[in-house]
Formats: structure tokens, C-alpha cells, sequence
């Protein structure tokens, strides 16, 4: 039986930035990795997300639903959410923008613990890959359903997305 290291949660600092990123790409990699082409996953994506994630995080007036689960001092997963983006038709006020987790924390109990913090149980909607099974198979025990929407993501290959609200 495998020893499950222990993990806590915080707000994210902005030197966080590049850390948060390269677990986005890893996660990326290991998940959509069969469905996305390998430039969603080289240098300049990560390079990419670190620009991103630095200008998320030293925004300190906007209000920030973002926890890190950290491990030893390594960033091992995150998760954010907020008001509604790229939703022509949104049906819940509160969206799960990203949740992380680096394949090898999978089962830790890290996942769970992330959503729990950004969301609180709230209601919520989410967009994930049409072809995720893990992913829906998680939010599906976290009472998220399919609303019957979907979406390409023209950004990520033309990738499936469907909308989960509870």
C-alpha cells in the first residue's frame, strides 16, 4: 500500500506563479495529452501560463476564490473559480475555472479538499472535456451534472466541452 504524503492548502502568493503553471502543464500533458497536439504542452505554452499566472496573481484587489495544495514545499495542485467566463449563457453564478492535480496525488484526497475550498459547497458550473471520464467521474460524486451544453474549444484543438452545474 502506497504512503499518501501528507498536503495542505493555502492562497497562492505571486511567486507562485511559475510553479502553478507547470503543474497546468503537466496535468495537461498527462490528461488531454491523447486529444490536444504537443505544442499545448511544449516551452512556449508553459511560458505562456507563467505570464498568465504572474498576471492573475498580482492582481490583489480582484476577489480570488484560488487555493494551491502544497506537499514538503511543492505545489502538487490548484484550483480557481469565479464569476462565469467565456459562457454566452451562464446558469450559475459561481464557475470552476481550473482544477489540477498532478497524476501521482490522484486519490490523495488533495482534489476534493481543493474544490471544497474554492467552491464551499456552493452552486456551481464548470466546462470539461467532453472525453475526460476521470474528471466527470469526480464532479459527478461532487453533484455536478450535465446540463446539456457543449462548446469547441477553438483554442485547444477544437476540443468538446460540456458544461456540469449543480
Amino acid at each position: 500500500m502506497r504512503e499518501i504524503p501528507k498536503f495542505h492548502l493555502r492562497a497562492p502568493e505571486p511567486t507562485d506563479a511559475d510553479a502553478i503553471a507547470e503543474v497546468q502543464i503537466v496535468t495537461w500533458r498527462a490528461t488531454y495529452g491523447h486529444l490536444l497536439p504537443s505544442s499545448h504542452f511544449d516551452h512556449n505554452a508553459l511560458e505562456d501560463r507563467k505570464a498568465m499566472w504572474r498576471l492573475i496573481l498580482s492582481d490583489r484587489k480582484l476577489p480570488q476564490r484560488l487555493r494551491v495544495a502544497e506537499v514538503g514545499g511543492s505545489i502538487i495542485g490548484f484550483a480557481h473559480a469565479g464569476s462565469p467566463l467565456d459562457d454566452d449563457d451562464p446558469v450559475r453564478d459561481l464557475q470552476l475555472y481550473t482544477l489540477y492535480l498532478l497524476p501521482e496525488h490522484h486519490g490523495s484526497g488533495a482534489g476534493q479538499a481543493l474544490l471544497d475550498a474554492v467552491l464551499a459547497g456552493d452552486q456551481a458550473q464548470l466546462w470539461v472535456a467532453k472525453d475526460n471520464p476521470r474528471a466527470h467521474s469526480f464532479y459527478r460524486r461532487n453533484g455536478f451534472v450535465p446540463d446539456g451544453s457543449e462548446k469547441i474549444d477553438r483554442g485547444a484543438a477544437d476540443l468538446v466541452e460540456v458544461r456540469l452545474v449543480r
